[in-house]
């Protein structure tokens, strides 16, 4: 007999040393494993209850375990789970007609992640540069400290070195500028780039919100040189800043949109949204995968994407975020030699470090959870939080009365 076959692998134990001896080690997570969560509760194997505001990096925007999305998925799971791209079905249509009827864009192309939407955005801007322009476009630029995904063509594309390293040679043609740097951009951006892709906020390069005068540069640049602009609302849509899409806010409308992450609120799915015309770059044949548009994840999407597109829900973000930051700001003057400044949108937040604590931000997230608060961080010197879009003020307090306690720990410790 196999000695690897064991017939009670679904119930056997299992610790956060499993980890370590079974799974590629790509991630270094913390040493308590959550087992059950609801809302804005989770708790671990040892019962010790946690409240999340990480909500699994911005995924989870309606809580965990969401009773409307676990009846959608659950329904739809004893009725349809996946047909090949030989047909469609009916889940996909309503999410296309529903995304399509509330943004910019003609026409969607679902798949699974945040990386293979960006991929397929790429993709369709290096083709139809080709076909309009010719072989001599092809630049992508992108920014410094962007995040675009995983893959050889993603990580390339976004702006953070420490993800390539190791991985060489990367794909030619990618440019990348500072951030919110308008003069940088009108130096990169010429008539061989075919497509500009930023994200609005920057999400893991620091909670960075873009500048609504260099959004309307890069608009004004991509229609100047024939680029399109693509927007990656992987972390910043479905809610996320108060709107709908981040782009609705600043006014400025890309010619590319792509959304993962709370789209399927934790379910895999991802899009990209397009208008009619550049659609047409993607002909039969040319670009797809398996799994995308499947059943099931279509139909957990339209049940988020109906959820949080309307306008109570998305003014309740916006209140939330006030809130959160008043109370932040409170944490920053009461702890100045901790944290110096609040940056983002919404309930994207970030909390600057200051230099009595630079490059320790791990350090105050660890401190935080030791007090039941999950919390994450985006780079050595940011403390990011990121709720559920249904978080409550209560929930807000407890959080900040959490974090304080997690700082005065810190403090006692040095």
């Amino acid at each position: 007999m196999n000695a690897k076959l064991d017939t009670t692998a679904t119930t056997r134990p299992v610790t956060r040393q499993t980890y370590d001896e079974v799974l590629v080690p790509t991630y270094a997570p913390a040493a308590m494993v959550p087992v059950r969560a609801a809302g804005l509760e989770l708790w671990d194997q040892e019962g010790k209850r946690y409240l999340d505001f990480t909500s699994g990096i911005a995924v989870a925007a309606l809580g965990h375990c969401n009773p409307a999305v676990v009846a959608a998925l659950t329904k739809q799971a004893n009725t349809l789970w996946h047909l090949g791209n030989g047909y469609t079905n009916e889940p996909v249509l309503r999410l296309g007609l529903a995304m399509t009827e509330a943004t910019f864009a003609d026409r969607a192309f679902f798949c699974n992640s945040g990386a293979e939407a960006n991929e397929a955005a790429l993709k369709l801007a290096r083709k139809h540069a080709h076909t309009k322009f010719g072989a001599h476009k092809t630049r992508i630029v992108s920014c410094l400290n962007s995040f675009h995904g995983r893959t050889l063509f993603t990580v390339s594309v976004g702006g953070q070195s420490k993800y390539t390293e190791g991985f060489e040679p990367l794909p030619p043609s990618l440019d990348h500028i500072p951030y919110n740097d308008i003069e940088a951009a009108r130096a990169a951006i010429g008539d061989d780039v075919c497509a500009v892709i930023v994200e609005p906020v920057q999400g893991e390069g620091g909670v960075m919100p873009g500048n609504p005068e260099y959004l309307q540069e890069l608009r004004a640049l991509c229609d100047k040189t024939g680029a399109l602009l693509i927007f990656d609302e992987v972390q910043s849509g479905m809610g996320r800043t108060g709107s709908l899409f981040a782009y609705m806010g600043y006014g400025v409308t890309p010619d590319i949109l792509t959304s993962a992450k709370a789209l399927g609120n934790g379910f895999p799915i991802a899009a990209m949204l397009t208008t009619h015309e550049l659609a047409q770059t993607l002909s039969v044949g040319t670009h797809g995968t398996t799994y995308g548009g499947n059943p099931l994840a279509t139909t957990v999407a339209l049940t988020v994407f109906e959820t949080i597109n309307q306008p109570a829900f998305l003014a309740r973000v916006k209140e939330a975020s006030l809130y959160l930051i008043d109370k932040l700001e409170g944490v920053i003057r009461d702890y100045p030699q901790v944290f110096t400044t609040v940056r983002g949108a919404g309930l994207l937040l970030g909390l600057v470090v200051a230099d009595e604590f630079k490059g320790r931000s791990k350090d105050i997230q660890r401190a935080a959870e030791a007090e039941g608060l999950m919390v994450l961080i985006a780079g050595p010197d940011v403390l990011r939080l990121a709720p559920a879009l249904i978080v409550t003020d209560a929930q807000i307090d407890e959080a900040i009365g959490l974090l304080t306690k997690g700082i005065d720990a810190l403090l006692a410790a040095k």
